[in-house]
C-alpha cells in the first residue's frame, strides 16, 4: 500500500493562483512523515488533496493504486471510510453525544456499531480514557477531546491517518501525549502517518519531512 503524488497542482480562487505548484513524492505503508513549511507554503493544501478533501487541479494522487480524482464517488466514499482517519486541530465533536458515541460514530456509516464498540471502548482505554469514556465532551478536558477526536478516526482502523496541527490549540504537555498516541499508533499498528506542523520538536517526531516551500518540494 502506497500514496503516489504525481505532478500534483492546485489553483484557487477567480485569479487562478497556484497554491500547489507540481509536486511528486511517494509515501510508502508505516511511514510517518511530517509536512513542513511556513504559514502559506500550501502544507494544509496539499494534506487535504492527500486525505481527498480536496481535489487537485492536475496531477495524479494513487492511493493504493486508485486515482482519487477519477474513481467513483460510492469507491471513493468507501475509501475516506474505509482507508482513511482525520484529526483536525479542533477536535470537532458533537456535544450531545459522549465519548464513546463520538468515538463510533464513523462506524454508523457501514451498520453494526456494536461489532465495533468493544474497539471503541479499548481505544479510549489506550488513551488514558477508560473512566471518562460516558462523559460529555464539555466534562471533558481540550486534551482529553482531542484525544477522543484521535480514536474516533482511529476507529474504523485506517490504514492512512492524516492530522492537520492537532497539537495546535493544546499546551506543551497535552501537546507531547498527543504526539506520542500518534508515534504508537505507527510504531504498534502500523498506521501510516501524514502530519502537519509548525513544532519543529514535533516535526522531528516523524521518520521523515517532507519541506514545502511556496508550494513546492524542497530538499532539507
Amino acid at each position: 500500500m502506497s500514496i503516489r503524488v504525481k505532478d500534483v497542482r492546485k489553483t484557487i480562487g477567480d485569479t487562478k493562483t497556484e497554491v500547489i505548484k507540481g509536486v511528486s513524492f511517494t509515501i510508502e505503508n508505516g511511514e510517518f512523515v511530517a509536512l513542513l513549511g511556513k504559514s502559506g507554503s500550501g502544507k494544509s493544501t496539499l494534506l487535504y488533496l492527500l486525505g481527498t478533501l480536496d481535489k487537485p487541479t492536475s496531477g495524479q494522487i494513487l492511493i493504493d493504486d486508485a486515482d482519487v480524482a477519477s474513481i467513483s464517488a460510492e469507491a471513493l466514499h468507501q475509501l475516506r471510510n474505509l482507508k482513511i482517519g482525520f484529526v483536525f486541530q479542533f477536535h470537532f465533536l458533537l456535544p450531545e453525544l459522549t465519548a464513546l458515541e463520538n468515538v463510533m460514530m464513523p462506524t454508523s456509516v457501514f451498520g453494526g456499531q456494536e461489532k465495533h464498540r468493544a474497539y471503541a471502548e479499548e481505544l479510549l482505554r489506550t488513551f488514558g480514557l477508560g473512566d471518562k469514556m460516558h462523559r460529555l465532551p464539555r466534562q471533558l478536558s481540550g486534551g482529553e477531546q482531542q484525544r477522543v477526536a484521535i480514536a474516533r478516526a482511529m476507529v474504523m482502523k485506517p490504514a492512512y491517518l492524516f492530522a492537520d496541527e492537532p497539537t495546535g490549540s493544546l499546551d506543551s504537555v497535552n501537546g507531547e501525549l498527543v504526539m506520542d498516541l500518534l508515534k504508537t499508533l505507527n510504531e504498534k499498528q502500523g498506521t501510516t502517518i501524514i502530519l502537519v506542523t509548525h513544532d519543529s520538536d514535533f516535526a522531528n517526531m516523524a521518520k521523515r519531512k517532507i519541506p514545502l516551500v511556496d508550494g513546492k518540494v524542497v530538499e532539507l
